[in-house]
């Protein structure tokens, strides 16, 4: 393994064209044969010679020399910009984020809009949920979870960045899409269409319904609020979803009631305690949404 210090040695002399004029530019106490002894043992371990001497004090790089240089210089010369940029929290990378369905189409895109303009060193990987990915937070193969917590865990963080409204989905050919006010009572007869993957939202859902005295007659599952969406436009029944948007989902087919006597539900953004002044991490929650 080449040490970094013997490196260092060559690439000054390389700048330098000359060991005393090398040993002059570290910012270190170091003298001309420690210099030139650095270089000697870096020239043994790679077998072959790195410079030249071309007069008294001078010395130029050999072919050999410039090959090694070419990938030496471009390391050492950014490396006092990446020192700087850690010492400043100014670190640029990949930002991983696990959103649902729901939160990535409506509450992501402006924050990120946000956090692309102002540090457009930051690249930031989406992917979809179809619940919570705590699991991936806690493994380290996530950076930022973004969805609806039923709790936070004793080893995570969370801040609220959005909140949903409660909203009764049926389809726009339904008997009561022309009605100012529903109930979930007279949807006694209907078809309901529950999630399946989440089973937090489907004992919600399951929940509401049992508050009003209702028990639907067919029950239909689906993984996510936009498949929830797809069966109601298609006609198979009806469902409750939490959403972001105060006017309810906007789908094709699909009319959204409000919920009478539901409360609001909250979006939270959630981190691993132990990454909390992460420079990534800390750049995109300095633009989060404050609903």
């Amino acid at each position: 393994m080449i040490q970094l210090q013997r490196l260092e040695g060559f690439y000054r002399v390389a700048r330098a064209e000359g060991y005393a004029r090398a040993a002059r530019s570290f910012p270190y106490p170091i003298t001309q044969p420690g210099v030139h002894q650095q270089v000697k043992r870096l020239e043994e371990e790679v077998g072959a010679p790195l410079f030249e001497r071309v007069g008294k004090d001078r010395v130029v790089l050999t072919p050999e020399g410039r090959a090694l240089y070419a990938h030496v210089a471009p390391f050492l010369e950014g490396l006092d910009g990446v020192v700087q940029s850690l010492r400043q929290g100014e670190v640029g990378g990949t930002l991983r984020v696990h959103a649902s369905g729901h939160v990535l189409r409506h509450l992501l895109p402006a924050w990120l809009r946000k956090l692309q303009a102002k540090r457009p060193d930051i690249e930031v990987a989406l992917f979809e949920s179809k619940v919570p990915a705590l699991d991936e937070l806690r493994s380290g193969d996530t950076d930022l979870v973004v969805d609806h917590l039923p709790e936070i865990p004793d080893d995570i963080e969370a801040r609220v960045v959005g909140r949903t409204y409660p909203f009764i989905v049926l389809p726009s050919h339904h008997p009561r899409a022309k009605s100012a006010h529903v109930k979930l009572t007279q949807f006694q007869d209907d078809a309901f269409i529950a999630y399946s993957t989440d089973r937090h939202l489907r004992d919600l859902q399951l929940a509401e319904l049992a508050r009003a005295g209702v028990k639907p007659k067919r029950l239909y599952q689906a993984d996510s609020s936009e498949t929830i969406l797809g069966f109601v436009a298609a006609g198979l029944g009806y469902s409750l979803l939490a959403s972001l948007l105060p006017a309810g989902p906007r789908e094709a087919g699909v009319v959204a009631k409000p919920l009478p006597g539901a409360g609001t539900g909250l979006v939270h953004a959630a981190w691993r305690k132990t990454a909390a002044r992460g420079p990534l991490l800390q750049a995109a929650l300095a633009l989060a949404p404050k609903p």
